[in-house]
């Protein structure tokens, strides 16, 4: 027995002894002490920039700006080229020897519609004169300018407007926009005028 207890101590004190330098010898993290010296100058940071003006803004007002409203001409030839020349009244313009509308015809009288049921022309009239180039007989003519007034008309009415608002008129090839004799000329006769009246 006392054979078994030495091998026992023997080999419990080389588990210790093996063991024991492990635990002993642990590895401790060591700072590096630095110590300032003459040739460590801290480096020229140059400070931030400030803003130039440090005022503070008055609070400004919340109120939207008021909305001038359009001033249209008062003399009614005036008006009428101003409201052309903007695009709020169109003429329809048509095919030869054709009263229906086609799809630029319809799109000219339905911006002239919308502006003329708007605000700004609410309070006006329309007399729709209706035109042909110089070709065809003046009576023939004279009936379809009033086919074509007539057309514009009603496709006014279809899109809201007042039918008890608008007039017509047909002045055949009496009155022609371009004096000229081919079809660049013809083709700008062949309209219903739109003239704002009162």
């Amino acid at each position: 027995m006392k054979k078994i207890s030495q091998i026992t101590f023997t080999s419990l004190a080389l588990v210790l002894l093996i063991l024991s330098p492990a635990c002993r010898t642990k590895k401790q993290k060591v700072e590096p002490v630095v110590t300032p010296t003459e040739t460590m100058a801290a480096p020229d940071i140059p400070p931030p920039p400030m803003p130039a003006d440090t005022s503070v803004p008055e609070p400004k007002d919340f109120v939207e700006p008021e909305v001038t409203a359009e001033t249209f001409p008062s003399d009614m030839e005036e008006l009428n080229r101003y409201v052309q020349g903007k695009g709020y009244v169109r003429d329809a313009f048509y095919n030869y020897d054709e009263a229906t509308l086609d799809d630029a015809a319809q799109a000219a009288l339905t911006a002239s519609a919308n502006w003329l049921k708007g605000k700004e022309g609410a309070g006006y009239s329309l007399l729709v004169e209706g035109h042909c180039d110089e070709r065809g007989t003046e009576q023939y003519n004279l009936a379809l300018g009033d086919k074509r007034a007539n057309s514009a008309k009603d496709y006014l009415v279809t899109l809201g407007v007042d039918a008890g608002r608008i007039r017509t008129v047909s002045y055949g090839e009496e009155r022609p926009f371009e004096e000229g004799h081919d079809d660049s000329s013809w083709g700008q006769n062949r309209r219903a005028h739109l003239v704002l009246v009162r």
